[in-house]
């Protein structure tokens, strides 16, 4: 038996009443709470998960963020019951589904699983894809679910056609209906939104945000992207080399990182090396702290280049433009600054009109500034 009962299907979702956008409405599930346990996962000699260990509040959508091999897709697999861990637990609802003492199968944990490539069965129509995972339900009653959801994403049109004649979006569209229709209370989404061009990826962004909030189930996407993390996750979960290095929000990852490789994944920055005194570190900008830091250590100062502010006079240390690369509405710059072994690059507004070889001021608030310890020192 599975371990959640479903919400009845909501008038809307039975009957195709459209909202204004002219989409029925979805309907809602039991959201539930999604735990791991330091969880393990060895292949051989490699191990692709290193003790992880993260809880997932119901309805709450969190990113798994990380560069590829980091054991995104691995957790995300072994939450879906396609693979076990070596080692640890994952829980939902408090209920061990993976661990010694239990293992449920994939079909009975109420989870929903929307792989990368969508994986749609040709030789079915739209309507049997949607339908597919509804074989517990009477052949009319599944017909009438599977309607709504495609409905829902706006593709009811093309219930008895084939996926080969879909666009990208649209086969998108109909694996996130097949992966919602049966009211998961778990929805996991690996890297969903990679394989599309890039307004249809954020249209499709905002129109799958959308989706979930309506179901209210709890989700974890994963992405290799912080952008995308930024704007899909109440919580983004970065990982590295099979380790959770930091789960916050993106305004605590993006102000307090826990280390480089955190901060570079949310920030473009210069980095510059320094070697800290007792007081701190003496820059350009002022004798920074590094209370963690031991006098005589080598250190990596971070200076976003959106928190370099240049002015043609006024305050600031004295630089000089050494090049300019236009990037549309912004425009990156080199720009010598007082002080400073190297160029900083700069983002500016590109209608501020500088080009190479301007005089400037420029201002950098300390506070802005991130301390690391260097990393040839790990």
């Amino acid at each position: 038996m599975p371990l959640f009962s479903e919400v009845p299907p909501s008038p809307a979702a039975d009957n195709g009443v459209a909202s204004g956008n002219g989409k029925g409405r979805a309907a809602a599930t039991f959201a539930a709470r999604l735990t791991f346990e330091n969880v393990t996962r060895d292949y051989d000699a490699t191990q692709a998960l290193a003790g992880v260990d993260l809880d997932i509040a119901p309805a709450e959508i969190v990113c798994l963020l990380g560069p590829s091999g980091c054991g995104k897709t691995t957790l995300l697999r072994i939450a879906a019951g396609i693979e076990k861990p070596t080692a640890g637990r994952v829980l939902i609802n408090g209920l061990e589904v993976a661990g010694p003492a239990r293992f449920v199968a994939p079909e009975d944990r109420g989870v929903g699983l929307m792989f990368q490539d969508f994986a749609l069965f040709p030789h079915l129509t739209i309507l049997g894809n949607v339908a597919f995972g509804l074989k517990a339900l009477p052949k009319a009653e599944a017909r009438r679910e599977a309607l709504a959801a495609l409905k829902r994403v706006g593709l009811a049109h093309l219930a008895d056609a084939y996926p080969h004649i879909l666009s990208g979006g649209q086969q998108q569209r109909v694996a996130l209906a097949r992966a919602i229709v049966p009211r998961p209370a778990v929805m996991l989404m690996d890297e969903p939104f990679s394989g599309l061009d890039v307004q249809l990826r954020d249209a499709m962004q905002e129109e799958t945000l959308s989706l979930l909030r309506e179901t209210r189930a709890t989700s974890v996407i994963v992405t290799h992207n912080p952008e995308e993390a930024m704007r899909i996750g109440d919580r983004i979960a970065v990982m590295r080399a099979g380790r959770l290095v930091q789960a916050g929000s993106a305004e605590a990852l993006y102000h307090e990182p826990a280390d480089l490789f955190v901060a570079r994944l949310f920030s473009e920055i210069n980095e510059i090396g320094y070697r800290v005194g007792s007081a701190g570190i003496d820059t350009p900008i002022g004798v920074l702290r590094a209370p963690s830091l031991a006098a005589g250590t080598r250190a990596t100062v971070c200076i976003r280049e959106r928190g370099v502010h240049l002015s043609r006079n006024g305050a600031g240390l004295s630089g000089r433009v050494l090049d300019v690369k236009f990037l549309g509405d912004v425009a990156r710059l080199e720009v010598g600054v007082e002080g400073f072994d190297k160029a900083l690059k700069v983002r500016a507004r590109e209608s501020e009109g500088w080009a190479r070889g301007d005089e400037v001021r420029a201002q950098i608030d300390p506070a802005s500034a991130l301390v690391f310890p260097d990393e040839s020192q790990k």
